[in-house]
């Protein structure tokens, strides 16, 4: 085998020079037969642990005991091949320690253990990549159909998005036309108006004006003849200067100073008051529908308390809604109940039986707030616009409109819809509310140095919330929270 790998090196040594970028460089695995500047490696044998140019390599594909031995691509790492304990070639996989070793290992460190020809581990563990690789690529199809789905959806959302503004955008332009169009009908019928009335008085003005001519002249008539010595004169005279002309009639001048089109003002004011309303009122239902449209990717319920606070909205309570018996005070983020009648203007949305407030805010989305309450007994609460303002259906909890979390000193309770729940967790004075609304859940937790969970509700929210507080013999303040 020796005679014919040097007959087969004498014939390659003498073909001609290599071109340039045959030469090995630093990266390169380079051949381990070539003398001075090497050539790089074209195979690397795993049986000799050498790397072989195109050239020396040559005797592995001619001499019969070099052809069996296993031909690999250039690697740099053949001598991890060898045991660097007793300097053998590793043919064996000891399956106790999950490593490559020599035969001579199997007589000492790894007797008695577990062990197999390399080759056979490799075709066993081979088996396992070829399932693994037809999990993956299986999954590759499930994803990438998942990727052409989302794209899709994508496109969906874009194509729905951008109709629902170009359609909102003529939607407003009519209605900004329409104010425009009753702004100028107002205007003409103010300036018509005017125009009637500033003609009217003009010309009773120039009326009185002649007549206040004619007097002084007749005055000064009058003056002359009185000055005339000659008796019967005067008397001639008399009685054609002495008659006066019907006086103009003034009993229609009425002035009502700065009160001419005010109430024209008030009217208009009353209209944009109501519009403020209309507006109010349906933004935050298409806000709602908005914010309610499936979304593919949503963040995970929050854990911890700084997760809670990402959501934490600032709540002001609305004193259109709240019972005579409650005070607010600090910017109405803060309730007392009281034994005196707070003087409230009347309203509609006002509390008239219970001792209950609800907020000016309506309530969508992600939203946390916490609530701070000493004294008697607390309700915390959400509850829809449209709850009941008067009778027992209107107190928190014992409609389908309301949901509740009763806090008394030495205990907790849920109730909705009438339906009592008992609630165990530790006593706190401090309570925070979780709300996302899309997803339909609701949770109280007890908030001190940790916060536990009270209760938690899920179900489908039909309309934005609004956050409620029930107040007797105590006080509750709505927490600023960081």
């Amino acid at each position: 085998m020796l005679a014919a790998l040097v007959e087969q090196l004498k014939k390659t040594g003498l073909q001609a020079a290599p071109a340039y970028h045959c030469y090995a460089g630093p990266e390169d695995v380079a051949c381990d037969f070539c003398t001075g500047r090497k050539l790089k490696a074209f195979k690397s044998c795993l049986v000799c642990l050498a790397s072989y140019c195109e050239n020396h390599l040559q005797p592995h594909y001619d001499v019969a005991p070099l052809k069996k031995h296993k031909l690999v691509e250039p690697s740099k790492t053949l001598q991890e091949n060898i045991c660097s304990r007793h300097d053998e070639v590793m043919k064996i996989f000891c399956r106790t320690d999950k490593k490559s070793i020599c035969y001579l290992c199997t007589m000492d460190d790894h007797k008695g253990h577990d062990t197999v020809p390399a080759a056979a581990e490799r075709t066993e563990r081979q088996r396992e990549l070829e399932v693994s690789r037809l999990n993956i690529q299986q999954r590759i199809q499930d994803r990438e159909k998942d990727v052409k789905l989302l794209q899709q959806e994508v496109e969906a959302v874009s194509r729905s998005a951008d109709k629902a503004v170009e359609d909102s955008e003529k939607i407003f332009t009519q209605l900004i036309r329409l104010l425009q169009k009753r702004s100028s009908d107002v205007k003409q019928q103010i300036r018509s108006q005017q125009e009637t009335g500033v003609s009217g008085v003009k010309e009773l003005q120039e009326k009185l004006q002649q007549e206040i001519t004619e007097l002084k002249r007749k005055d000064a008539e009058l003056k002359q003849l009185s000055h005339t010595e000659d008796h019967n004169q005067f008397l001639h005279n008399y009685p054609s200067v002495s008659q006066l002309s019907e006086p103009t009639d003034s009993s229609s001048i009425n002035i009502r100073p700065l009160r001419y089109f005010e109430d024209v003002t008030a009217a208009v004011s009353e209209l944009r008051d109501k519009l403020q309303d209309i507006l109010r009122d349906k933004w935050t239902n298409i806000s709602l529908t908005v914010t309610e449209l499936e979304v593919l990717l949503s963040e995970p319920e929050p854990k911890t308390r700084a997760e809670f606070l990402k959501y934490s909205r600032e709540i002001t309570l609305d004193p259109n809604t709240a019972n005579t018996r409650l005070l607010l005070s600090e910017g109405n983020t803060k309730v007392e109940w009281t034994l005196e009648q707070q003087p409230y203007s009347s309203h509609t949305k006002r509390y008239t039986g219970d001792w209950q407030v609800l907020s000016r805010e309506s309530l969508t989305g992600r939203c946390y707030w916490e609530v701070e309450w000493r004294g008697g007994r607390v309700e915390v609460a959400v509850a829809y616009k449209n709850i009941s303002r008067d009778g027992r259906e209107s107190r928190f909890g014992l409609n389908d409109k309301s949901w509740c979390l009763y806090c008394y000193p030495n205990s907790y309770e849920f109730q909705f819809n009438h339906i009592r729940t008992p609630v165990s967790g530790p006593r706190s004075s401090r309570v925070g509310v979780y709300l996302d609304h899309r997803a339909g859940i609701l949770s109280f937790y007890s908030v001190s140095e940790t916060m536990t969970l009270l209760h938690r509700v899920q179900t489908t929210f039909t309309q934005p919330l609004y956050a409620g507080l029930y107040v007797c013999r105590s006080t509750v303040e709505l927490c600023k929270v960081k």
